[in-house]
């Protein structure tokens, strides 16, 4: 197998807040091969969007803080790059979508402006060449009349069509790899559909990595290659997408998919949530941190965080049910 395109090692991330010290994200691991997609999943606050934040450098400083770790792109350390360095990467490199095309596109200039933006800075393009190119992604992501609807604004496009925008500049220099934070969020089902039939197609022709960050399994099990799963900031199980649907190895990972509805589901047998609420990351529990709203936890997993254990080769799960000499150990 060829070497990751992205390594993140270690990564902890805090911010510094009136309150105190909020611990984002706390040991994150993860790694990125050519042409995969990988989804990122777990409840709002559990460090998915702060970690795909990091990987551009986006956190704000402060309040954020990069405490510890490494974030290797094509085998460079961005976490040592200077702004200027980063700004060649952001966009050129590393394309990212964001969650609210309205927040991100600019509503004062057209969208044929925003696209050309990036291609005149990181492709060296002449004004007429960039809108030439901005009119064929236009094309290429599903908006007709592009040569006409270059000129318009924002706020004249439907919501999934300022999102294709957003896919159009997030595309268009062919990054290597390509960040999607939530974005079908905003979007009704039917354009949810057609946005990820779109980044499917494209990653095809493009051979692009994706990172998909979101809450939706849905939308996992049709789009990616592989799944890590978060909780209060850290990796708890990661595996193919195979495994994590039908071999779950941590009870956070089987208690979202105990919540989903599924179609061989009696309509009459009710989705079981899982009970209470992620921990305070202002002061995390010393051991695991789902371990209060656990079935199946032991008096270890009260004090001492577990280890990450494998699975398989490409499944872990970062929990104490696997520990050989726990196992059948007594319930806390």
């Amino acid at each position: 197998m060829s070497d990751p395109i992205l390594s993140i090692s270690d990564l902890h991330i805090s911010f510094h807040v009136r309150g105190g010290e909020v611990q984002a994200v706390r040991g994150v691991d993860l790694e990125i091969n050519p042409g995969e997609s990988v989804a990122i999943v777990g409840e709002s606050g559990s460090g998915k969007s702060v970690t795909a934040q990091s990987i551009l450098r986006l956190i704000p400083t402060p309040p954020g803080v990069y405490k510890k770790g490494s974030i290797s792109f094509m085998g460079e350390d961005l976490l040592s790059k200077t702004e200027k360095e980063m700004e060649s990467i952001r966009g050129k490199e590393i394309g990212m979508i964001f969650q609210d095309p309205m927040t991100s596109l600019n509503p004062t200039l057209t969208v044929g402006r925003q696209i050309t933006e990036v291609l005149i800075k990181h492709q060296k393009m002449s004004a007429s060449d960039a809108t030439g190119r901005a009119v064929e992604l236009l094309n290429l992501v599903g908006i007709p009349n592009a040569a006409e609807r270059v000129k318009q604004f924002p706020h004249q496009f439907s919501g999934g069509m300022r999102q294709r925008v957003m896919i159009a500049i997030a595309l268009a220099c062919n990054p290597r790899l390509l960040i999607a934070d939530e974005p079908t969020t905003a979007l009704d089902v039917t354009i949810q559909a057609q946005i990820m039939t779109l980044m499917k197609d494209l990653q095809k022709k493009t051979g692009t990595s994706i990172i998909l960050i979101t809450h939706d399994l849905g939308i996992v099990a049709d789009m990616c290659d592989r799944v890590v799963v978060m909780y209060a900031g850290k990796v708890v199980e990661t595996g193919t997408k195979q495994e994590i649907f039908k071999n779950p190895q941590h009870p956070y990972t089987r208690g979202l998919l105990r919540s989903l509805p599924r179609l061989d589901q009696n309509k009459n047998e009710p989705l079981v949530p899982i009970i209470g609420t992620p921990p305070d990351m202002s002061s995390p529990p010393p051991g695991c941190a789902f371990c209060a709203r656990c079935d199946e936890a032991m008096r270890i997993c009260v004090d001492n965080d577990p280890a990450t254990y494998t699975i398989s080769e490409t499944q872990t799960a970062k929990c104490w049910l696997h520990d050989a000499a726990l196992k059948g150990g007594e319930s806390a």
